[in-house]
This record gives structure tokens, sequence and C-alpha cells, in this order.
């Protein structure tokens, strides 16, 4: 089986949420939800590649109902490429997120959770999904 972490974004425009799996790849946990306007998060996604050395960042990618990809899978995927040529010593995937935000959205209603509080967790929630999905895609 495969070892070492995989980090996994949720870049918005406004919020990039972030989830981190654990060594052994069967854990996914909520890093945090990073600035995303300018380059406010390089700091924060700097900061998680070296505090968790990720062999693997997965990306997750919006596309539309068909299937095509959105414009914001087209910023997102200018966004990847540019770090995949900064970091040459890490894999940059994409898994699909259709609906991740609506399932956060709703696991945190059922869970209680405040409207601000979802308004503020919500992309980290997201990238959980998006990391959990990866995950059991690429069980052996």
């Amino acid at each position: 089986m495969a070892s070492g972490r995989v980090l996994a974004l949720d870049i918005g425009t406004v919020r990039i949420g972030a989830a981190i799996s654990d060594p052994s790849r069967i854990v996914a946990q909520g890093l945090g939800v990073w600035n995303a306007e300018g380059d406010a998060w390089r700091k924060d996604f700097n900061e998680a590649i070296r505090k968790y050395d990720p062999k693997i960042i997965v990306a997750g990618l919006p596309l539309r109902t068909d299937g095509k990809p959105s414009e914001a899978a087209e910023r997102i995927t200018a966004i990847i490429e540019a770090l995949r040529a900064e970091y040459p010593g890490r894999e940059f995937v994409f898994q699909d997120e259709r609906f991740t935000t609506v399932i956060a959205q709703r696991a945190m209603i059922e869970a209680d959770t405040s409207r601000r509080k979802r308004r503020k967790n919500v992309d980290k929630v997201a990238a959980v999904i998006i990391l959990e999905d990866w995950l059991e895609s690429h069980k052996r």
C-alpha cells in the first residue's frame, strides 16, 4: 500500500479549504481555511508542505453536471499547473468535487453547526470530503 501524506485543496475565489491525510492514507482531517485573495494563501500552502511533506496534492475540480469543466475548473487547473512547476517533486492530481460544498453544508447542518461556523468552515469540510473521496478511490 502507498504511504506518505496527501494534501487536498478546495480552491475557491475567496477561501481555500485544506485537508491532510495521515501517513498511511486512511484518515482525512481538516487543516484550515486560507484566504484565497491574491497570494495570501501561498504562505499557508508552503507551511503545509513544510510541516506535512505531502507526496500528493489533490485539487478539487468543479465540473458541470454534464462532466465538462466549468470556468472555475479552468482557473483551478492554471493554479495547479503553476504549483506543479514550483514543486517538481510532488504529484498534483484532480478529484471531481461536484456537490462537495452542498454535502459539507448538509453535514454541518445535521451536526447543528451555527450558520456563522458553517460559513467559516464549509471549505475545510469540503476539502476533507474531496480527500476522503480520493483516498477511497485509491485503496488497494
